[in-house]
């Protein structure tokens, strides 16, 4: 299969509804990262995604809606706090997760009762989730397990020969997934950190709970269960405080002919004093829209990757340091 990379326009958007509508699967820009996208309808399509990515079946996918879209037709009750988290948020990178009508595949929630619907705000997200005017299944358009792509050169990568069409919408400039709202009980829990942090939500819900995810429970949202966004080379973390750790563990692995590079931010990067660094940047929005670049950057070069955290750990940094660690287990 051939895969072709088009800029959106009249002409790539046709493409993209002929492929959704036969069944087939198409990759997407958004604000976050690229997605792979398929008729929430369609349980074939829906299954393709896993299939192509090597994705576990029990791993639920989020369905993407334009801003006119009328979510009510999928989902049961939205309450009072939800809606007015739309409009404080939406277009944006939050995913919420509500009651299913059941009327999407059930392989989008992997038997679950609930479904995730997220309204992108990149503006080639909503030109071509307008264009179809279907719910679209999409998870990141990578390999399962590997680094999460935010450019159509990161997918085609990964995908190249798998899918048939990536639109291509440029550099996603928030870098990370978004954040996912449990929204079916009294109050909104977090169950996946992002760009919208806990602060912002409680801000206009009047509080807002985190879930804690333990090792052999269900998976009930994206990204919580499975080892994901990790360089195809080897990666260790160290606690921000541990940089000393850090940089003789990369002069010893240099010593020895590894070509080590030390993953941090600007102000841990002038402290180190080591010749291969990848700079994430001086601050939270600029670590969380390099990171995935970076690790993708990194393995294309380093036999190790030395991440160190940074030393602000809440906010966006929390998504941050979900996806660090993970990347790094």
């Amino acid at each position: 299969m051939k895969t072709e990379v088009l800029k959106i326009d009249g002409q790539s958007l046709a493409l993209s509804k002929q492929i959704i509508e036969r069944g087939g699967v198409v990759a997407i820009p958004t604000e976050t990262v690229y997605g792979l996208g398929a008729n929430a309808f369609d349980t074939a399509a829906v299954e393709r995604i896993f299939e192509i990515k090597g994705r576990p079946n029990d791993n639920p996918l989020i369905v993407h809606v334009h801003k006119e879209y009328d979510i009510s037709t999928l989902v049961d009750k939205i309450p009072e706090y939800a809606k007015l988290l739309a409009k404080a948020f939406l277009p944006g990178p939050l995913t919420m997760v509500y009651k299913s009508k059941g009327v999407v595949s059930k392989a989008v929630s992997c038997g679950l009762n609930t479904l995730a619907i997220r309204i992108p705000s990149h503006d080639g997200a909503q030109r071509f989730l307008k264009y179809v005017n279907l719910p679209i299944a999409a998870p990141s358009a990578n390999i399962s397990k590997h680094v999460s792509p935010t450019t159509a050169e990161h997918v085609f990568a990964d995908l190249n020969g798998k899918i048939e069409l990536i639109l291509d919408g440029g550099k996603s400039e928030g870098g990370i997934e978004s954040t996912v709202l449990d929204c079916t009980g009294e109050i909104p829990v977090i169950l996946r950190s992002g760009l919208i942090t806990r602060e912002m939500i409680a801000k206009v819900a009047g509080e807002c709970g985190e879930y804690v995810y333990k090792d052999g429970m269900r998976a009930i949202s994206p990204g919580m269960k499975y080892k994901h966004y990790s360089p195809n080379c080897r990666t260790v973390l160290f606690d921000f405080d541990e940089l000393d750790k850090a940089v003789k563990l990369y002069n010893e692995e240099c010593g020895k002919g590894v070509k080590a590079y030390l993953l941090c931010d600007d102000e841990t990067a002038q402290k180190s004093s080591v010749k291969n660094v990848l700079n994430l940047g001086k601050d939270e929005n600029e670590v969380a829209a390099n990171l995935y670049s970076k690790l993708r950057e990194g393995e294309k070069t380093a036999d190790l990757i030395i991440a160190v955290a940074p030393e602000k750990q809440d906010g966006v940094m929390v998504g941050v340091m979900n996806r660090l660690t993970k990347a790094c287990r």
